[in-house]
């Protein structure tokens, strides 16, 4: 008890004392105000911290005025992986000859056989790597509302500059319910709503249309049922994109078509852009169209990567379920390289036909 006694006293003795804090002092340090160090503060500096924010903030005018927007290849590795020395080539060939600018992981782009993360990393290194060149539209979009709303969420956090939409396709849903999953993602940003019911099995139909035109964030349609839907908007003031290639030229120079969304542009951008721009060009349309019909033949994107792979700008490596053209559409791309000008192609390499030993098949990525 004694040796308790004496460890308590000397614990007593050793405890610090502290003054007591002055109450005049603390009203006076509540009252002064804050100022940050002049070091820490980056004026105009913007971090994207939660998903409202864009590093690139556009409005929906800046997407409604795009003539020439490519759906942009996504190039892969011989595992599978991503390209992306492949791909940045790709994008800086669609800059150097007009393209305005680009959807990311679209049906062209195989969206479809992307993992979230990596569709989201995709647009991401695009922002990052061209967005002051070119504008970047995410394809977003998804049968499950709920996954549209996170992945334009993110999309937008990582800074593209619109959206693209689908209507939900399989799992179809009523045309009230197509509204109110518009209406669910229109308020994150600029918007392309995609209409293309031989992918879907849906159509989207006017009236859900001019109901989800009232949101100002809504930029336009991409309209793959023909030109005159197309004249139907456009004639109500609806900014609308030729999907089809074939059509694309009538749709711009006498339906009212703002411009188009399109694949060959991966294989001939500048003179798609002469398409898009320079007025009404029937023989440059009807020298183009062999190419069209040869690149969708077979559901897009077969032709798009068989043809690039021959034209030596991308390595020969699909994603299954995708496969290449057979040997004799091949010897007809070359064909046809040939009868517009290897010059109007993109790449610098020699068209040549891959044999079938050539290609390689991926099915786990």
């Amino acid at each position: 008890m004694a040796i308790l006694k004496s460890y308590g006293v000397r614990w007593r003795e050793s405890t610090p004392q502290f003054p007591r804090p002055n109450l005049c002092d603390n009203y006076k340090r509540r009252n002064v105000k804050w100022r940050s160090p002049q070091a820490a503060v980056i004026p105009n500096f913007h971090l994207p911290m939660r998903s409202f924010e864009v590093k690139n903030r556009t409005s929906a005018d800046d997407i409604k005025s795009l003539r020439l927007i490519t759906a942009i290849k996504t190039p892969y590795l011989p595992d599978g992986r991503f390209d992306l020395e492949a791909y940045d080539d790709l994008m800086h060939m669609q800059i150097e000859n007009g393209a305005e600018a680009v959807i990311v992981g679209g049906t062209t782009g195989e969206g479809q056989l992307m993992s979230w993360d990596e569709h989201i990393m995709l647009i991401g290194h695009t922002v990052n790597c061209f967005g002051g060149s070119i504008k970047v539209i995410g394809n977003t979009g998804s049968n499950s509302t709920r996954e549209a709303i996170h992945a334009t969420e993110q999309g937008f956090a990582v800074g593209m500059h619109a959206a693209l939409h689908i209507n939900p396709y399989y799992g179809k849903t009523s045309l009230d319910g197509l509204i109110s999953h518009f209406d669910s993602v229109l308020p994150m940003g600029p918007t392309i709503i995609y209409n293309v019911p031989s992918r879907t099995g849906q159509d989207i139909p006017p009236h859900v249309i001019n109901n989800v035109a009232q949101s100002p964030n809504l930029a336009g349609i991409k309209e793959c049922v023909g030109n005159d839907r197309i004249e139907q908007y456009t004639g109500n003031g609806i900014v609308v994109w030729s999907g089809n290639d074939d059509q694309c030229h009538d749709a711009r120079w006498s339906h009212g078509a703002t411009g188009v969304i399109s694949v060959t542009s991966n294989l001939v951008p500048g003179l798609m852009r002469e398409l898009m721009f320079g007025g009404k060009n029937p023989s440059l349309n009807a020298k183009l169209l062999p190419l069209i019909e040869w690149l969708f033949q077979e559901p897009n994107p077969v032709g798009l990567n068989t043809a690039l792979a021959q034209l030596g700008v991308v390595r020969p490596v699909f994603r299954l379920p995708y496969v290449p053209l057979p040997l004799e559409k091949r010897v007809g791309f070359v064909n046809l390289v040939k009868e517009i000008g290897r010059e109007n192609f993109v790449g610098k390499n020699d068209v040549q036909v891959l044999d079938d030993d050539d290609f390689i098949l991926v099915g786990r990525y």
